[in-house]
């Protein structure tokens, strides 16, 4: 495949493919909810570090329902949604918004059903029970004393809960939660910090540190477009400019630092990285970039953003990246990492890298 194919064609074979990798998947491992690959497939014993991605599957198949209007993608992606409800209580995770948000909520989009709503709001209500008042975040699963950048990517969730209730408490915690980390996680050149450390009994903030990046000040490359989507889910929500303009800070030194074709590496700040691409990221960011573009405001900057998304796009439609070619690999996006420190699915695929890449092909062809 060319990057100069039109990107509407790119688009498509990226829904063929998945369209094959993801009937593969449910039909051999019927209920089986994988993070990453190894070695090309989905089925291994490797460490799960946390359990944070079993919304990204029955994400994508909604996503294929879209795209075919075949009802066996309706119905497997209700069957998947069914798997993870009860996690809707789960208070052992900052990371509802990623299990339920493209699962649950994609699932109301379609239908506008009580149970879905409700479950939503329910997963919502309990993210808001991570709140800590001093300090003013949402604290990760590792420690109450740690912020992630992550969690950017589930505020969206708590923010529809307390629309959808009236609840001023929950949107607060919520806002809350974004301006405490655009203050602490963002820096002026528009860099993220994986995570921050506060003091629990003053909250006062007291450094940055990391999980996943090469070094506790330098650039994850995934925790920056988590920034840069979240944000902007933020300001969609809020229509506070201090967040429109973070997200686009963090879009700006993505486009600045990465390549023309937008493969980032794991870090932008590691010298001699072993491996050049992270690709999960840059379809993260691909799909942020388009929703970004969409709420700007600046015909030339959303105009530059959107062309930069369907650079990312053409670039990881091509046969390296998309593993349209390769009927041994089971995943759909090649050259993604789970978690690079602890070489977990490293140079592999993952659930949301997949998740991201054909989330993204759908905006680009219009389906969401």
């Amino acid at each position: 495949m060319s990057a100069d194919m039109p990107i509407a064609d790119n688009c498509e074979r990226v829904f063929v493919t998945a369209e094959d990798k993801l009937r593969r998947l449910v039909s051999a491992h019927p209920d089986y909810l994988p993070q990453y690959t190894q070695n090309g497939k989905w089925k291994h014993d490797g460490a799960p570090w946390t359990n944070w991605c079993q919304g990204f599957l029955p994400g994508q198949l909604w996503l294929l329902y879209l795209y075919t209007d075949d009802e066996y993608w309706r119905e497997k992606a209700e069957r998947y949604c069914a798997l993870i409800e009860a996690r809707k209580d789960d208070r052992e995770t900052h990371d509802l918004g990623f299990l339920f948000w493209h699962s649950w909520k994609r699932w109301h989009d379609l239908d506008a059903g009580a149970r879905q709503r409700d479950v939503v709001i329910r997963a919502g209500r309990t993210m808001g029970l991570r709140f800590k008042e001093k300090g003013g975040y949402l604290s990760s699963f590792v420690a109450p004393e740690s912020a992630f950048i992550d969690i950017m990517m589930n505020v969206g969730i708590m923010f529809y809960a307390a629309r959808e209730t009236d609840d001023a408490e929950l949107y607060n915690s919520a806002l809350q939660n974004c301006l405490t980390s655009r203050r602490y996680l963002v820096r002026g050149d528009g860099s993220a910090a994986h995570e921050g450390i506060f003091d629990l009994d003053t909250g006062a903030f007291l450094r940055e540190s990391t999980h996943q990046g090469w070094r506790h000040d330098s650039s994850w490359a995934r925790g920056l477009s988590w920034a840069l989507y979240g944000f902007s889910t933020a300001y969609s929500f809020t229509r506070d400019p201090r967040f429109l303009q973070t997200a686009c800070q963090c879009a700006d030194y993505y486009i600045l630092n990465t390549p023309a074709h937008g493969i980032c590496p794991n870090d932008w700040l590691e010298p001699n990285p072993a491996r050049p691409y992270e690709a999960s990221a840059a379809a993260i960011t691909s799909s942020g970039l388009q929703d970004l573009a969409a709420i700007v405001g600046d015909p030339l900057r959303a105009r530059s953003y959107r062309n930069y998304a369907r650079d990312i796009m053409a670039r990881l439609s091509q046969p390296d990246f998309l593993a349209g070619d390769d009927p041994d690999w089971e995943g759909l996006l090649k050259q993604a990492a789970y978690h690079e420190r602890l070489g977990l699915g490293v140079d592999e695929s993952t659930m949301f890298g997949d998740y991201f890449f054909l989330e993204s092909a759908a905006k680009l062809l219009g389906l969401i």
